[in-house]
């Protein structure tokens, strides 16, 4: 019988999923968050997302669980043991995940930042990264190559600040989030496409080259980009990779064995 394992991140957006054939990656997928949703709700779309891709729930031997929304943690459980029989690893600062954590109030500290933070140091070992996360926040992590986690910055993502925009600023509105073909824009769409992605790109450029010089003084540093944005910033000379599923690889390493 094929062994497979599942993934789930859990995001205050989207549950971003994965399945994994030993190392490789074949199918990922996402779901709207909604932290009332039920055990039920949730076991049966899990099915129903394997079975449309021809995957067996009984293939499914081990599951890992990172989430930053704890009202639906419970119910995500539930659903582990009642529609695949399987007691889920929950990924929290405290559990065996390999990395050593050098901040105050590591409780504190989200279990997708720890995950990112262990695929990263899986993809590269024994360097310093720096981790840069897209998501509804935009998450900066630094990693040092003896695999301590140093600390993070905090900031609105695109969605969150396109949100702040339309919702406090009586003549905006929400728009696509794109990357635009020119800084300056000629209608208020391009505008605010132009602020959202030039002003996430700068204060990145910005913060990363800071933590480096605070941190990674003269030292080399890998740069990652990961999380649903990423791929738009694919062709600025920012990051030395960008790998999307980040998280979901250090969700594997959880279950690996």
């Amino acid at each position: 019988m094929i062994k497979l394992k599942l993934c789930l991140d859990v995001g205050n957006s989207h549950i971003f999923g994965g399945v994994f054939d030993n190392e490789q990656l074949g199918l990922h997928f996402r779901y709207r968050t909604n932290p009332a949703s039920t055990s039920d709700e949730l076991g049966i779309f899990l099915q129903n997302v394997l079975q449309k891709n021809d995957i067996q729930t009984s293939s499914i031997q081990k599951i890992a669980i990172s989430s930053v929304v704890p009202a639906i943690n419970y119910s995500l459980m539930a659903a582990c043991k009642k529609y695949f029989c399987i007691d889920p690893i929950i990924l929290t600062p405290d559990c065996s995940h390999g990395l050593s954590i050098d901040i105050e109030r590591p409780h504190e500290l989200g279990a997708d930042l720890i995950a990112d933070a262990v695929g990263a140091v899986h993809r590269f070992p024994r360097q310093n990264i720096v981790i840069v996360d897209f998501g509804t926040a935009t998450t900066i992590s630094a990693v040092s190559a003896a695999k301590v986690y140093l600390g993070t910055v905090i900031m609105p993502g695109m969605k969150v600040s396109m949100s702040a925009l339309h919702h406090n600023a009586a003549q905006l509105f929400s728009v696509e989030i794109m990357k635009p073909t020119k800084v300056l824009g000629r209608t208020t769409e391009q505008s605010i496409q132009s602020g959202l992605y030039f002003g996430q790109l700068g204060t990145v450029r910005e913060i990363t080259g800071r933590i480096i010089q605070e941190v990674f003084p003269n030292q080399k540093v890998v740069l990652i980009g990961t999380g649903g944005f990423s791929q738009m910033f694919r062709e600025e000379p920012l990051f030395d990779t960008i790998l999307p599923d980040l998280v979901l690889e250090g969700l594997l390493e959880l279950i690996k064995n």
